[in-house]
This record gives structure tokens, sequence and C-alpha cells, in this order.
């Protein structure tokens, strides 16, 4: 396993292809829930878990179910039973042991089970490959979601944090709630799209 190509997914799915940020995937909820820090962070939470969860059983599902028996076609339909059962069980959780974060998402807690963001790092740890042909394995895969977590979390724990000193700024009428959070959310990828032109070989 070498430790060089775990720094590349790292940087690359935190800063260089952040879902939220240069994928434009997890839109939803990286508005809906950025309203407050406190529901931010736990929505990160719970994304990071299932992004990580999900990225590990995906992987075993498509190499030793799907693969094997020729059922590729079907890869899509599989990762979303996958996700919805562990969003399901998230759901769960919170509900029994965080009644107040359990509330303060929402809607939004649900949400996950078609968030875009889930179901496309499970897909791009299939699809994507190294220079010299080599998907991602095991590792590299649950690596990628879980780091990919992060970078969502990142983009969501930033656009809350503004927000919040937003509600309290002198804006026109016209740019308060929505569009102020879409204008923000914009000057936000465009800082991000800095790290783009990295060169981390």
């Amino acid at each position: 396993m070498d430790f060089s190509n775990l720094v590349i997914i790292a940087i690359s799915s935190i800063f260089i292809n952040n879902f939220v940020l240069a994928r434009f995937l997890g839109i939803c909820p990286f508005i809906g829930v950025s309203k407050k820090l406190d529901s931010a962070v736990g929505m990160g939470m719970a994304v990071i878990f299932v992004m990580t969860m999900a990225s590990m059983v995906t992987y075993f599902i498509q190499y030793y179910v799907l693969v094997p028996n020729d059922l590729q076609y079907l890869r899509t339909i599989a990762f979303i039973l996958v996700i919805a059962s562990l969003v399901q069980f998230i759901e769960m959780f919170m509900k029994k042991n965080m009644p107040p974060l359990y509330s303060a998402l929402g809607i939004f807690l649900p949400l996950i089970t078609t968030n875009c963001a889930v179901l496309g790092v499970a897909i791009l740890n299939i699809d994507t490959v190294w220079a010299d042909g080599r998907s991602y394995n095991f590792i590299e895969s649950t690596w990628n979601g879980f780091t990919a977590g992060i970078g969502f979390t990142i983009a969501l724990v930033l656009m809350a944090g503004i927000r919040e000193k937003l509600e309290l700024a002198d804006l026109p009428e016209s740019f308060k709630g929505l569009p102020i959070a879409f204008v923000t959310s914009a000057l936000i990828a465009m800082a991000f799209l800095g790290f783009s032109g990295m060169s981390i070989l």
C-alpha cells in the first residue's frame, strides 16, 4: 500500500475535487442545513459516516456480487439501497440518542439517502483509475469516502459560519436569505477553484 496515494486522494477529495464546491453534488443539504453551525457539524458527521460506510459496502457489492454475476447494470439501484439502509440506521440512532440534533436536521437527514454526493463517491470509487490503469482498491475506496465526507463537512461548516455572520450584517432587503447564500457559496467555490491548479505528483 503506497502511502503517497492516500495523501493524493485526501488532498484531491477535500480541496481540489470537493464534492460540493467543485463537483456541485449535494447542494440541497449544503444550502438547507448551513443556516446554523451546530446543525452543519451534525450533518457533516452524519455524511462522513454514510460516505465511509457506503464506500466500504459498495466496494464489496461491486466486486464480489455484481461483477462475478455480470450484474453491473444494477449498480445504481444496489448502491442506493445500501445508502438508504445506512441513513435509516443513522436516523434511528440520532432520534434515540441526540433528539435536539435530530430535530435541527429535520427533513435534511433522510435526504442524505438521495444526496447525490454520497452516491457520487460510491460510483467514483469504482470508476476512478490511476495513471497505470488500476482502479481504487478497498482501502483507497474507503479512504476516498472518508476524506470526501471531510471535504463536504468543511464546505458545510464554512458556509454555516459565514451565514451566521451574515444574519447580523446590514444587507439590502433583496439579498437577505437565499440570494446571499447563493452568492456566498459561489464565492467559496471560486476560492476553492484556486486549488485546481495544484500539482500533487
